[in-house]
């Protein structure tokens, strides 16, 4: 995560009547609390985002995360047709570095209420969030929701400074009914509530419904989950399982370890009435698959063709891209519609059913998106762009519509068709998902392809992912990668198709 920026953010009061207390520049200082860590330099607030134009309040500034810890247990609800309204509590031990000499910190966190906070061993004590002007003194933390501006965050004041470079242990304890939320497009996100458990999809900013975090994909880290549900449920997450889950007095706790660096929004711990298999492709690559035991035949039957095409598309990729990025692969397919798949790093979601098709793209993404996240939201056709052309050339390659023919598609688009208006490398917040980031995205790399040549492309897709390889990168790193992949001066041809709201002339 980027700290010290030129320009942070004002003072910002909410619609509830309180205000969150951050700099208004990057050198406003509160003095030094260093305490024990010595005299010297000023100490400041982290800004309460990461400076994303779309989301604003999402991530946070001053500090890095490195490991998340979550000890989860969630009660699913009690049964049909009863509101579909579960329990979740949490620990989530979160270890981070400061980037700043820091005396503020965020984290984001929607919809849960907080009960205890520490910082490195010492606890925090709970107050009302402070007017602008208040000065705080002692250890303290106070949490902000305000659904209508879309903040939600919880400020924590530790009782000692934490120095720039310095590690330091946060525990936060907190709690709460679960619901369906929604993200700014009103489509479901984040923790959401089942009948039979909870199927967990976070992007773009929906992981704050389930645990504290810095909510965005610049600040990437490593995961343990403990998820402890109803004994009988299943509860899945990101990597593999640490050890075997364990039953006592009707709950049952399962452990999953996710080593590889990954963004909070591709962090899940689905719930449900899953048959967890386990298998491996030619090269030794675990492959852990949740299925729903209650898809209907038709789901069921689609599902499993296509979950048994993984070992195969796993080679495929590899051969265009380079070795997959994570140490295990699969999925979750859970009875219940958020209307889309995510591709939570290496155990994609899919609700109903998994197709073909859709399992390619989530597996793309492990490449693009995942192991390469956007530098910001507006950089989202470098994921959606990507997993597209890849289906297409899995498409090709199992012998259906060629990537010239799905290109052709693409261009035929009349060009007075809204679809073109898209400024692909620059959608708005409410764009993020609309079919030209996918399709005009994906006829890019087609055309990128065309111009460059397959050598330089291939060249410069392999710099690309080995560049920025656990770690987030813009439109402008990815024309600059390409430009040095090819030795041709790009601009011209990034502007038309990926910054002007016409459609390009071939």
């Amino acid at each position: 995560m980027t700290a010290g920026r030129a320009r942070w953010f004002t003072v910002i009061a909410l619609t509830m009547g309180v205000s969150i207390l951050v700099p208004t520049t990057a050198t406003a200082t509160t003095g030094d609390r260093g305490g024990g860590h010595g005299g010297g330099g000023g100490f400041s607030a982290g800004a309460p985002g990461a400076g994303d134009d779309y989301f604003p309040f999402a991530g946070n500034g001053g500090f890095d995360v490195s490991h998340y810890d979550l000890d989860l247990k969630y009660q699913p609800p009690a049964a049909d047709p009863a509101p579909l309204v579960g329990r979740l509590d949490g620990r989530a031990t979160i270890t981070l570095t400061a980037t700043q000499n820091l005396d503020q910190f965020n984290l984001d966190l929607r919809g849960m209420d907080v009960s205890a906070v520490s910082v490195n061993g010492q606890r925090s004590r709970e107050i009302d969030p402070p007017a602008a002007t208040a000065t705080v003194r002692g250890a303290a933390y106070w949490q902000v929701q305000d659904d209508a501006a879309r903040i939600w965050e919880v400020t924590i004041r530790p009782g000692q400074g934490i120095r720039k470079g310095q590690r330091a242990t946060v525990v936060v304890e907190y709690g709460g009914p679960t619901t369906r939320p929604t993200d700014i497009e009103d489509a479901l996100y984040g923790w959401v509530t089942t009948r039979d458990g909870a199927i967990v999809v976070g992007e773009p900013e929906g992981t704050m419904t389930w645990f504290p975090v810095s909510d965005h994909p610049t600040d990437k880290a490593t995961y343990s989950f403990t998820i402890t549900v109803p004994q009988g449920k299943t509860a899945v997450a990101n990597g593999l399982q640490s050890r075997p889950a364990k039953t006592r007095a009707g709950w049952t706790t399962w452990y999953w370890e996710a080593p590889d660096p990954q963004a909070s929004y591709l962090a899940t711990a689905t719930v449900g009435d899953f048959d967890l298999t386990s298998t491996r492709t030619r090269t030794g690559l675990p492959i852990v698959n949740a299925v729903d035991r209650d898809l209907t035949p038709a789901n069921r039957a689609t599902t499993d063709a296509s979950l048994a095409l993984q070992p195969d598309m796993i080679d495929f990729f590899s051969g265009r891209f380079g070795r997959y990025p994570f140490g295990s692969f699969g999925a979750i397919v859970d009875d219940d519609t958020v209307g889309y798949a995510l591709e939570t790093q290496t155990r994609p979601v899919y609700s109903l059913r998994a197709r073909e098709g859709t399992v390619a793209h989530e597996l793309a993404h492990q490449w693009f998106g995942d192991s390469v996240s956007p530098h910001r939201w507006a950089d989202i056709w470098l994921n959606e762009g990507w997993a597209t052309y890849a289906t297409w050339l899995w498409t090709e390659h199992r012998g259906g519509q060629s990537a010239q023919a799905s290109f052709d598609e693409v261009m035929g688009i009349d060009a007075a068709d809204p679809f073109w208006t898209t400024v692909v490398a620059d959608p708005g917040p409410k764009g993020l998902f609309v079919d030209a980031v996918y399709d005009r995205g994906a006829a890019t790399l087609f055309a990128l392809h065309e111009k460059i040549g397959d050598p330089a492309f291939r060249a410069g897709t392999r710099l690309w992912l080995q560049r920025y390889r656990n770690g987030d990168a813009s439109t402008e790193d990815f024309q600059a990668v390409f430009e040095k992949a090819s030795g041709q001066d790009l601009s011209a041809f990034f502007d038309t198709w990926v910054r002007t709201p016409v459609k390009p002339v071939q």
